[in-house]
């Protein structure tokens, strides 16, 4: 059975496919302790799921394993000195810095779909069975879950490692009742490594294995919806959109893989945009922009408050004009939030 669910999942686009039990309690402790250490920031729902993260059966009553699934999202024309390239664009002041998985299709409609697919071809092997289908959108420790599945590890920057792929992948899962053979764990290969703790720009990752999701860029500019605290806006550089640098360090990801799907090729407009060229986009354009993206859900308003940050940035590293003309033909305008990240962005540019 494993072999033909691996075969199908590899025509689905999937590159590595594992089955896991549902007994997590060993895992509880360390999400108690993350939770009480408020290093959930302002994502309420981590709190309120509390346990349930870690306890599949009380997600999906009857749920006796999980089938995890990997996707690798490297776009299909990526370069081999990708890494390279991505760290020439952290260091160009003036550039916009999109992470690599937000670049394409939003990745939540690919997987679902696709894990759908799947799991209608179980059924039609072996006949009804209870299921559910989820890709980052349920309370279930998904790195977790894909590590005693075999496909991968948690790396000390927690996000999940294999030899062959890197952390370049997405995650997805589908809760089934029935008893299927688990698969082998896949046991940790970071050793003393420490590149990805000390790639952090805001060193939010505080010790191995241990993210304060308070100090993430991606949290920041994603998930945080007020403004960002002022200590830590001059490390999120020229970065609108996530943070690649953990996962651009770690040398694991020398075997990241393209994906064979056309769904995260990079969308116009999005790999090798200015800043002031994004900073140009009206709500309008920025809905048409990012339709069918990730990006889109974060808003108009997020949009333009990390722009902002990005654009003070880049005027204090290169005091050009036209950085500063452009954010103050849009103070005026702009909502309350973003009118703070505009001052702070204009202050960027006094003399020192």
């Amino acid at each position: 059975m494993l072999a033909r669910l691996r075969a199908h999942a590899t025509a689905l686009g999937f590159s590595q496919i594992g089955i896991a039990g549902v007994d997590l309690s060993d895992a509880e402790p360390g999400l108690a302790a993350w939770l009480a250490e408020g290093w959930h920031g302002r994502m309420d729902y981590m709190q309120r799921h509390g346990m349930k993260r870690a306890r599949p059966a009380e997600l999906v009553p009857g749920t006796l394993r999980v089938i995890t699934v990997r996707a690798d999202y490297l776009p299909r024309d990526t370069p081999a000195d990708w890494r390279a390239v991505e760290w020439r664009r952290l260091g160009a002041p003036e550039q916009a810095a999109v992470s690599i998985y937000a670049r394409g299709r939003d990745y939540h409609k690919v997987l679902r779909s696709r894990l759908q697919q799947l799991a209608d071809a179980l059924a039609s092997w072996v006949g009804p069975y209870g299921h559910r289908v989820f890709t980052d959108s349920a309370p279930l420790l998904e790195v977790e879950l894909a590590s005693r599945a075999g496909t991968g590890w948690r790396g000390k920057h927690t996000l999940a490692l294999a030899r062959d792929a890197g952390s370049m992948y997405f995650l997805g899962e589908i809760c089934v009742d029935l008893p299927l053979p688990v698969t082998p764990p896949e046991s940790g290969h970071c050793g003393h490594c420490t590149a990805c703790i000390d790639a952090c720009p805001t060193r939010a990752i505080v010790a191995p294995y241990r993210l304060d999701a308070r100090r993430c860029i991606s949290y920041l500019t994603i998930e945080h919806d007020g403004p960002i605290p002022v200590e830590l806006r001059a490390p999120i550089g020229n970065r609108v959109y996530g943070c690649d640098d953990c996962q651009l360090a770690c040398p694991w990801n020398k075997y990241a893989r393209r994906s064979p799907l056309p769904d995260f090729d990079v969308r116009e407009g999005l790999a090798d945009a200015t800043l002031l060229e994004l900073w140009c986009w009206d709500e309008a354009e920025f809905l048409r922009r990012t339709e069918g993206s990730a990006i889109r859900r974060i808003g108009h308003e997020r949009w333009r408050r990390n722009l902002a940050v990005a654009l003070g940035n880049a005027l204090r590293a290169t005091g050009h004009a036209a950085i500063a003309q452009a954010l103050l033909e849009a103070r005026d305008t702009a909502s309350p939030l973003v009118r703070e990240h505009i001052d702070w962005a204009l202050a960027q540019g006094e003399p020192r």
